[in-house]
Formats: structure tokens, C-alpha cells, sequence
């Protein structure tokens, strides 16, 4: 063999070495800390690299019982990993990684002093909000409106995203004013909004807490990098993160 060959082969071996990736599958209320959680985990697993999905969490959750070779999932609440667990898609009991929250959101000034009865005004014609059916944190939504006593007094403005991220993309075009992940607000898109003139936190008595669920999924079952992953987003390092990005973490 000469050195030419030698050189090559020990190049494509080098590449597969710092070639390995995970495919995690994440609610889209976590997109805006995903990238500080990557780079944190980077730090000390600099040749994983993680390869994210974002999206409602009932869509990722079919999406992994049709066979979507995930390895992990991060979802919005606990009831989908668990879902999956028991049907044995998921080789680990969900554990909760972070609380959301919920919090209202207008482009331009208001007074928020009524809080939710803000909603019922007439300059308020359009209200975004996460579709229930496939996002935790509409369903959150529901519950809060339902519970506030408001609910069928503004239903009739609902506009639905699918999940967190256009329901907060409506927010800011279509919408008059939006329910959005609280999390949200900490995006360097949205920072330039300030508490009690364009947002408010909904009242976390109105909702049950939104516990966001982690679990390995069987297509890594035997990925020692899948594992890293998962207890990294499980350390007091990624609690940090979600802090900061107004989670509510144990």
C-alpha cells in the first residue's frame, strides 16, 4: 500500500470518527434554547453532532409511530412519551426536562391590567393560539380561557398554529394579540418586547403546569451518543438554559 492509499484510508476513518450524529425530535416551544443547548453539550461532546426536528408534539409523536428514525424526544408534555412508552417506542420512562408557561403577546402597547379579560375587547379581533389537538400549550390555553371564564366569549377570534412557533408568527403578522409559550419571549426576535406594555404570563392557577417530557426512543437503543444527549439535557447545565429562557425547572 503506498502512502497515498494509506493516507486516504486513514482520512476516511478519522471522518467517521467525528462523523456521528443524533436525530432528536423536539416540541417547537424549545426552539428558541435549542441552539445554547447544543453549543452547551458541544463543550464537552465536540464530535456529536445533534441533528434536530422541530414541530407540534402530536405530529412528531406520529411521525415516530410511522417509523421516523428519531432517537430522542422532547416533547411539550408527558402524555405523548408516554404514549410511546407503553407501546414500547420508547426504551425509557419520560422524565420531565422543564416547565413552560404560558404568556400573552401584542406587537404593539397595552394595558394589560385586566389580564385576560383583555381578550374580550373589541379592539381584539383576532387571537392566535396553538391548536389543542396537536399542541400542549393550546391545550394549556384552553384550560387557562375555560377556567378565566372566558372562553366562549372569545373563541370565535381563535386563529390556529400548529404548534408554538407559528401560532407566535401570527402573533406578529395576522393576529391583534396571541397565547404563546412563555419561552418564547426570550428569542433575540422577540426581547425587544417588554413585560406589562406588550406582554403579560398567564396566570399559572389558570392551567394545569405544562410538564415537557424527555425519552430515548428504540432506534437508539444501543447509541451511547443518544445517551449523552439525554443526560445532558437532564444536568444542572441545561437547567441553567431553560431558566433562562423562563422555564420552571425542579
Amino acid at each position: 500500500m503506498n502512502i497515498k492509499k494509506a493516507f486516504i484510508i486513514i482520512l476516511l476513518l478519522s471522518s467517521s470518527i467525528f462523523a456521528n450524529s443524533i436525530n432528536v425530535a423536539i416540541a417547537a416551544n424549545v426552539s428558541y434554547a435549542i441552539d445554547d443547548l447544543i453549543k452547551e453539550f458541544r463543550k464537552t461532546h465536540p464530535n456529536i453532532e445533534v441533528k434536530t426536528t422541530l414541530g407540534g408534539s402530536g405530529k412528531l409523536t406520529a411521525q415516530i409511530q410511522n417509523g421516523a428514525p428519531y432517537d430522542i424526544f422532547m416533547s411539550a408534555n408527558m402524555a405523548y412519551p408516554n404514549a410511546l412508552y407503553t407501546s414500547g417506542v420508547a426504551i425509557t420512562k419520560p422524565v420531565v426536562y422543564a416547565k413552560g408557561s404560558l404568556a400573552l403577546l401584542s406587537k404593539t402597547k397595552r394595558d394589560f391590567s385586566k389580564g385576560l379579560e383583555i381578550l374580550k375587547d373589541d379592539s381584539i379581533k383576532r387571537i392566535a393560539i396553538a391548536n389543542p389537538k396537536t399542541a400542549p400549550y393550546g391545550k394549556a390555553s384552553f384550560e387557562a380561557l375555560k377556567n378565566a371564564k372566558i372562553f366562549d366569549e372569545v373563541k370565535s377570534k381563535f386563529i390556529f398554529g400548529e404548534s408554538i412557533a407559528p401560532t407566535v408568527a401570527y402573533t406578529l403578522s395576522v393576529a391583534d394579540i396571541g397565547m404563546i409559550a412563555k419561552s418564547s419571549l426570550y428569542s433575540p426576535k422577540l426581547k425587544r418586547f417588554k413585560e406589562g406594555e406588550n406582554w403579560i404570563e398567564v396566570n399559572p392557577k389558570l392551567y394545569t403546569p405544562i410538564k415537557q417530557g424527555i425519552v430515548i426512543l428504540k432506534n437508539a437503543k444501543e447509541n451511547p451518543d443518544a445517551k449523552a444527549f439525554y443526560d445532558f439535557i437532564l444536568s444542572n447545565d441545561a437547567k441553567k438554559i431553560f431558566k433562562n429562557y423562563g422555564y420552571l425547572v425542579d
